[in-house]
């Protein structure tokens, strides 16, 4: 018994130093299991090794079944998880195909805002394809001290801030459910005659004409199920993981110059592999030799195929440049699309390679609300910090019924871009990314898979246990 209580004593120490460091005093109703389990042994646990084969064998691979997913669910809330990069979007500093170790403790793990899901996964159950968590209960965002705080030009995990709303039908997963609701939107209202010339419209004007066009869209996509399916709304810690690198902090004024960053009006280092697509006419096909020399991706030579521009590191593009044999004409892709980026909701004028400026909110920092600016900081006031907001018909803002010409944030603020600069979903077309979405930082590549490849060669053996920070 001395050594039972050795045990139980080390075991509940550790314990309740884990919930010191959660603030979560929720746990001490685990204390009398753990006591139980040391030295009165009241609960059998073990029930089942009284049981006849074949059953008792089934019951011991459930009992090791069971064990291993609430040993999985522990360590992946609040220490670490495996993060796979789905697309080009970090290229050429994390590839597609690697495998990350995302670290929870760096930056603090959050405590659970959805804790009934189901270990190993995101939002969705395998095969069956139905919610693979519970939404009751929902637990306000908290967040344990971590080892830091994000550092500029960091590589950040984070659920998706746009991804509280999504579309059932798997081929709109993945599309921006937004940008999509204000596409048709407008498309109807043209449809209808509505179809003024926005750049000279008054911001209230301008945000009516913007509020008719989101009803729009959103009526249209709940009337065409059979296309489009069910609208699902998914918790914070519930929405798809991405990763970018954080190119603006909370407090800083960013914008964005011919394609360069620059923070409080200084420029802010590119990483090393930076891309940006480059318009080219090619005498011949490029050989694989090259491909493979460029790290040119079959998914590049498909976009050059269909669009006439790759995406190219400065180091890449001079190569080819000097290719005279093999390339006629090389150049810098400067298309411009305007309306196409954050907000939505209003005309700046600003596209992927010019825009701001605009003041990264941060934590107990105020800012001045007016019609022009509300589009940037409506998102975050209304949805991430759960506030009323609305727009009096004289104009006046409103928020949880008061009139409001200035308002102090809840919470920190990032600003989130891919290193394939032309070629990322980011924070330029879907704003800020709250602290509360943070979830880890990547730390190692424990393995790495090239998809263009089969076999033994699709390993990329050079990437193997690299250090994200040694990737600038």
């Amino acid at each position: 018994m001395k050594v039972q209580w050795t045990k139980f004593a080390v075991a509940t120490i550790l314990y309740l130093l884990f919930l010191l460091w959660l603030k979560s005093w929720l746990g001490l109703i685990v204390l009398p299991f753990i006591y139980d389990a040391y030295i009165s042994h009241k609960i059998r646990w073990d029930w089942w090794k009284d049981l006849e084969n074949p059953m008792r064998m089934i019951m011991s691979w459930v009992d090791a079944l069971v064990f291993a997913l609430v040993a999985v669910y522990f360590i992946n809330l609040f220490f670490f998880q495996n993060y796979v990069i789905p697309s080009s979007s970090l290229e050429k500093s994390l590839l597609t195909g690697d495998y990350l170790f995302v670290s929870k403790v760096s930056y603090g793990p959050r405590i659970p805002q959805t804790p009934l899901t189901m270990p190993l996964t995101q939002h969705t159950m395998p095969v069956i394809g139905t919610k693979s968590y519970i939404e009751w209960p929902q637990w306000d965002y908290r967040r344990a001290p971590g080892l830091g705080k994000i550092r500029l030009n960091d590589i950040v995990v984070f659920n998706y801030p746009a991804g509280d709303t999504v579309v059932s039908e798997p081929a709109f997963q993945a599309t921006d459910y937004y940008l999509m609701v204000y596409g048709y939107g407008q498309q109807i209202l043209q449809q209808n005659g509505i179809a003024p010339q926005l750049d000279s419209l008054q911001p209230m004007m301008l945000r009516k004409y913007y509020a008719k066009a989101y009803a729009a869209g959103r009526q249209y996509i709940l009337q065409h199920p059979t296309d489009f399916g069910k609208l699902i709304s998914r918790p914070v810690d519930r929405r798809e993981n991405y990763v970018k690198r954080c190119v603006g902090l909370p407090g800083q004024t960013l914008q964005i110059k011919d394609r360069i960053v620059y923070l409080d009006g200084k420029p802010n280092k590119e990483p090393d592999n930076v891309q940006y697509t480059y318009r080219m006419k090619l005498l011949e096909p490029l050989p694989q030799e090259l491909v493979d020399e460029l790290g040119i991706s079959q998914e590049d030579i498909q976009q050059y195929n269909t669009y006439g521009y790759m995406p190219l590191t400065a180091h890449a593009a001079k190569v080819l440049a000097s290719r005279k044999d093999l390339v006629k004409e090389i150049s810098i892709n400067r298309e411009q699309i305007v309306g196409d980026v954050y907000p939505l909701n209003a005309r700046y004028g600003w596209t992927r390679d010019n825009y701001g400026p605009v003041w990264i909110p941060q934590k107990g920092k105020s800012v001045e609300l007016t019609l022009e600016n509300l589009p940037i900081y409506e998102r975050p006031i209304r949805v991430y910090e759960g506030n009323d907001l609305t727009v009096s018909a004289d104009g006046k803002i409103l928020i949880n019924g008061k009139e409001a010409k200035r308002y102090t944030f809840k919470m920190d603020y990032y600003w989130m871009q891919g290193d394939n600069r032309h070629n990322s979903a980011d924070s330029r077309y879907w704003g800020f990314v709250p602290e509360d979405h943070i979830v880890g930082k990547p730390i190692f590549i424990w393995w790495s898979s090239n998809p263009d490849r089969n076999g033994l060669s699709a390993i990329r053996w050079q990437r193997l246990f690299r250090f994200v920070d040694d990737i600038k």
